[in-house]
């Protein structure tokens, strides 16, 4: 779900308009942000609490027969899951992710509405660990709540505190108190993991804080009023920046690494509208 939301966060990012917000760079980095900011939580909660899946969650699986070839090792591999259970690192994803957007998205649709797509996915993915058995109900219970929290929390931090504005203002909304309340959180998580010499523990935060210090060195270069990037910017630049986070999310082995991969496509994901609109790969321009 990670890899999912990355490029969906990235993508909102990049090429949203003022159809979808007032100040749409600012939204989704600050989406971004929350996002960080969750699976900090989760990585914390998880070092502190090391709560065991269920049994289920580590047996081997089969496949339905009307499953074959990569449609199966897909189907077993989300029916199987390793490491602590709580909270659900999905639920709380999922809630911070849908909800932030929910928020942010103002110029789209209504409040009402966002905030009830939001809950219904973000309450279907909840569901589904469960139905699945890789996790416990008050694993996502918890994570859903966790995750609704951290959107109330980072969307107030984002604002800045001398300025009193409703949320279809964004002109002085900024990621970066976000970004680095979630590095703190994640350098903890992975203090607490490595005294307690939970390994997989230790990457998963050094992935937070990576994806965190990236946000805040990408963001110093961003004026936060850029125009969206191209559609042919916006995809090369996904499987780039994508395939160099998901290498630091799979190497684990080496937690520096992991956090120099992740903190570096990070930064390539913040810089991309100021790139695109110096060498004229904007939406306008394309």
């Amino acid at each position: 779900v990670k890899v999912v939301l990355f490029g969906l966060l990235a993508g909102v990012y990049w090429l949203g308009n003022n159809r979808i917000a007032s100040q749409p760079r600012r939204a989704g980095a600050t989406a971004i942000a929350i996002v960080a900011c969750g699976y900090a939580m989760v990585a914390l909660g998880k070092g502190l609490f090391a709560a065991p899946r269920p049994p289920s969650a580590t047996s081997p699986a089969m496949a339905p027969l009307w499953l074959s070839g990569p449609l199966a090792g897909w189907y077993e591999g989300q029916v199987i899951a390793d490491g602590f259970g709580f909270p659900s690192g999905h639920a709380t994803g999922a809630a911070a992710a849908y909800g932030a957007l929910a928020v942010l998205a103002t110029n789209v649709g209504s409040w009402r509405a966002r905030a009830g797509g939001a809950g219904v996915i973000a309450i279907a993915v909840a569901v589904s660990r469960v139905i699945i058995e890789v996790h416990y109900l008050v694993d996502v219970v918890i994570g859903l709540i966790l995750g609704g929290v951290v959107v109330a929390g980072g969307v107030r931090l984002a604002q800045r505190p001398w300025v009193r504005t409703e949320l279809t203002s964004q002109s002085a909304m900024t990621p970066t108190p976000v970004f680095a309340l979630a590095a703190v959180i994640s350098g903890l998580a992975v203090v607490v993991a490595a005294a307690a010499g939970h390994g997989g523990q230790v990457a998963e935060a050094g992935i937070g804080v990576g994806t965190s210090v990236g946000g805040i060195i990408g963001w110093r270069f961003v004026a936060g009023d850029e125009p969206a990037v191209s559609w042919r910017l916006a995809v090369v630049a996904g499987v780039v920046t994508g395939s160099v986070w998901v290498g630091g999310y799979l190497i684990r082995s080496d937690p520096l690494v992991v956090i120099a991969t992740t903190g570096v496509a990070v930064v390539g994901v913040m810089i991309l509208p100021v790139l695109a609109k110096r060498h004229g790969l904007t939406s306008s321009s394309a």
